[in-house]
């Protein structure tokens, strides 16, 4: 039975998915394969590191497939680019997004628990059908 909340924390070099239904949680964990120190020239803008790749955000994708509802969270552009990325490539799994957060570093139990208040709070929202 696939679950039926889950939430991805992301930045470049990564992506922690955790899935949940009730008490019982999955977590995967999914590296970028292309993040690398980039050399960063003088006098250039940016921050010296690759962006990510579009196979990482397909591995990503795959890995919440199955859920009802997803929320994604990071520190910066990655959860951008990886919504931009859904609506290309994925716009199944894009409609099933709840919201996009910014989160700096938090711990996996953190990323849990604001989840699953996050997801308590839509799920209050809807009517109740009997």
């Amino acid at each position: 039975m696939p679950h039926y909340h889950a939430v991805v924390w992301m930045d470049h070099a990564e992506a922690k998915v955790f899935e949940f239904a009730g008490e019982i949680t999955e977590r995967k964990h999914v590296r970028n394969p292309n993040d690398a120190q980039v050399h960063h020239k003088a006098g250039v803008i940016g921050p010296g590191k690759a962006g990510a790749s579009d196979p990482f955000f397909k591995e990503v994708a795959t890995a919440v497939a199955d859920a009802h509802e997803i929320l994604i969270m990071g520190p910066a552009s990655a959860k951008l680019e990886f919504q931009r990325y859904l609506h290309k490539h994925a716009p199944v799994v894009e409609a099933k997004v709840i919201g996009i957060e910014t989160a700096d570093h938090p711990t996996d139990a953190q990323v849990l628990a604001h989840a699953r208040t996050r997801f308590h709070a839509v799920d209050r929202m809807r009517p109740q059908i009997q």
